[in-house]
């Protein structure tokens, strides 16, 4: 469970990092727990809808994503475990207001933890819409299903140039009452989940994590391999060169791809809210622990540096991951929605989203979409509401006080566990639509980005990480990550505020 003490470990679990690849591999982890979380509501939602608004010309963006953002985890990670503090508490060691306990910087995540439940909220909406394709419950639900399979085999046949026996489009219409079919299944997913987060181990979630995500990723990546053998849906080296080339889309009227795509890269690769996580996973899987506390001497450092290194291949490896899965997700978008003209929205957004998959596996797309669909989410809203319940506690933990009620933190933690999926569920009734909760949270956590690389510089030159700045390289990406961060959180901002500069992609 979550370390029950956030200050500096002590040196009764002191061990050296191991040197060879296959001792190192055994010791990743906390890396490929939060792949899990990203390779989700980012990947498998926002990525696709950008690649769907914006055909293939804002890769660019998205590959910059999953880039840039690994220099600052590298950086937290690296303070916590010199530190052995948790995300909240080496906050705690910035200069700067502090408010209850807390770091104004800790309050601001918080405040984006809020936008998170409700991008749980989509996700479990999503998954109860996968479920209820599968397995429609009520009369209303499968008359729903099958006029939204209707709109969206027509749509796809008509671009594939296939004559198919359906309706007119246009003559299709969704029915108003949908039936209760998608929140019976969200509830019951929420429940599962608290079930299993509040009886559950770390060892558990690592594998089980894993699993999930590879399975759908390696499913996505033969799908979009496959439609290479298609003239319609296949994505040519000049498709792909456009996506490169650090253009613009043309405005397409109702929508605003880059908008969309800058949400995406607040929830792609390492989002603000995985940035948040991966220290505490890190000291769950003993990272810290394993350095010991602080001492004066060579010894010391070089236990350190070689717990660091394992820690970068960990970073570093979930990267490979992740960023593989967002471009396969993207490109799937651009060539399957984008020229089908398919845009996920509402109660329909995940049959809308099988459609990717239709070109290459026909009837059976929707059975295998609704596999991974359930598969792929699933993981993002266990995950993520196991690394919330680590959050929240740690907050209570600080704002309280040592002169604060008794209850410990891990009891506090167990709360949370099961609060957060059944808050999410509620959040996802108030307002059922998960593009949107998703879209917002991705929002909130690319404005928080440029204050995460604020961060990542201050840990890179504080005085007790100064021994472990080995390459000056790592200087120049910094500063470049946290000014790419700065640029996406600022434009982004700036197109709420001002209208006529989101139009302008």
């Amino acid at each position: 469970m979550a370390q029950s003490n956030p200050e500096p470990v002590s040196n009764t679990s002191i061990r050296e990092a191991p040197k060879t690849f296959w001792g190192i591999v055994k010791e990743l982890g906390p890396g490929l727990i939060v792949a899990g979380s990203v390779v989700g509501s980012g990947e498998l939602i926002a990525t696709t809808v950008a690649g769907a608004e914006a055909g293939f010309w804002l890769l660019w963006v998205i590959l910059i994503g999953c880039f840039v953002k690994v220099f600052v985890q590298l950086e937290i990670g690296k303070f916590t475990i010199l530190t052995g503090k948790t995300t909240l508490g080496a906050l705690g060691e910035l200069p700067g207001l502090k408010v209850k306990g807390m770091h104004w910087i800790a309050w601001l995540c918080m405040f984006m933890f809020l936008g998170i439940i409700g991008q749980m909220g989509g996700i479990v909406g999503g998954v109860g819409q996968a479920f209820t394709l599968a397995m429609p419950i009520t009369e209303e639900g499968r008359v729903y299903n099958e006029a939204s399979d209707a709109i969206v085999r027509a749509q796809v046949a008509d671009v594939d140039g296939i004559d198919i026996a359906v309706e007119n489009i246009s003559t299709i219409e969704l029915p108003k009452d949908p039936g209760p079919d998608v929140y019976i299944w969200s509830l019951l997913i929420a429940l599962v989940t608290a079930i299993i987060l509040y009886l559950g181990r770390y060892g558990f979630i690592e594998k089980s994590v894993v699993i999930l995500v590879v399975g759908f990723t390696l499913m996505s990546l033969v799908n979009l391999l496959m439609l290479q053998q298609t003239a319609t849906w296949a994505v040519s080296w000049s498709d792909f060169w456009q996506g490169l080339q650090f253009k613009l889309p043309p405005v397409k009227e109702g929508l605003y791809p880059l908008a969309t795509a800058l949400a995406a890269f607040g929830i792609i690769g390492m989002a603000a809210g995985e940035l948040i996580f991966y220290p505490y996973w890190c000291l769950e899987k003993g990272y810290a622990k394993y350095v010991g506390a602080k001492e004066e001497g060579e010894i010391w450092e070089t236990r350190a540096l070689g717990w660091i290194r394992v820690m970068e291949w960990d970073a570093w490896g979930s990267m490979v991951v992740y960023t593989i899965s967002t471009v396969a997700f993207y490109l799937l978008g651009a060539s399957v929605l984008g020229r089908a003209e398919l845009y996920p929205e509402g109660l329909d957004m995940i049959r809308t989203l099988s459609a990717m998959y239709e070109p290459v596996f026909g009837e059976a797309a929707v059975g295998l979409f609704v596999i991974g669909s359930v598969v792929v989410l699933y993981s993002t809203f266990f995950v993520n509401n196991a690394s919330s319940a680590y959050v929240w506690s740690d907050a209570v933990y600080y704002v309280r006080g040592e002169s604060g009620p008794s209850f410990s933190r891990y009891s506090t933690h167990r709360f949370f566990c099961v609060f957060l999926p059944l808050l999410s569920f509620v959040m996802y009734c108030m307002v059922p639509k998960p593009k949107g909760w998703i879209i917002f949270a991705g929002t909130m956590q690319t404005m928080l980005l440029p204050v995460l690389g604020y961060v990542a510089i201050k840990y890179r030159f504080f005085p007790g990480a100064q021994a472990f700045r080995k390459r000056k390289t790592g200087d120049i990406f910094i500063f470049v990550s946290a000014l790419a961060l700065l640029l996406a959180g600022t434009w982004l901002l700036l197109s709420l505020l001002f209208p006529q500069i989101r139009e302008l992609g």
